[in-house]
């Protein structure tokens, strides 16, 4: 399969993945190995933004460019429980086929979890 130049930056060097531990630390998942993708982020958050988010993904290479997008993304913004764009924008800016669209979902979910998770605990 032919990749995309930005699908390829961000595959390849994934800056962003790797686990956050320690206060204010909060982390979603989703998916599972089995199936094909798995997503965890975590996400580093003070007085309501994003100060750091980071990822571990079990995926295609669009999977894990799109969690390396968002990690980078994310930091400096407001912690709000949506992504930072839609999943169709994900699916356009890293040119996803259509059938791994269900992959997107997973990212999202994963995404929703921590931000979540965030939320609740009053992050």
């Amino acid at each position: 399969m032919n990749y995309s130049v930005l699908t390829r930056r961000y595959f390849e060097s994934a800056d962003n993945a790797g686990e956050l531990q320690g206060p204010g630390v909060f982390r979603g998942t989703a998916g599972n190995r089995a199936q094909g993708t798995w997503v965890q982020f975590d996400l580093q958050i003070g007085n309501g933004m994003v100060g750091k988010a980071q990822f571990l993904a079990f995926g295609c290479p669009h999977t894990i460019a799109a969690c390396a997008w968002l990690a980078e993304a994310a930091a400096g913004r407001p912690l709000q429980v949506k992504l930072p764009e839609s999943v169709q924008q994900l699916r356009d800016r890293f040119e996803v086929p259509v059938e791994k669209m269900g992959r997107l979902l997973i990212v999202e979910d994963a995404w929703l979890a921590a931000a979540a998770a965030a939320v609740k605990a009053g992050g």
